[in-house]
């Protein structure tokens, strides 16, 4: 899988209202019109709260 460029995931998720479930990060990351790779490694994460942006970053360097 190519890595995703977390510059771009922060850029598209900085806005969001955290804590955030999974689900809605994605349909978040959807209406925001977010990179293909974004969504692709958003929708592989576990099904859980997400606290933070960094927990979305941390999360997603874990399943690269």
């Amino acid at each position: 899988m190519a890595k995703v460029n977390l510059g771009q995931l922060e850029k598209n998720l900085n806005e969001v209202n955290y804590p955030l479930s999974k689900k809605d990060l994605i349909k978040y990351a959807e209406e925001k019109g977010t990179d293909e790779k974004v969504l692709r490694a958003l929708k592989q994460l576990p099904s859980k709260e997400y606290e933070t942006l960094a927990d979305v970053t941390k999360a997603i360097n874990k399943s690269q």
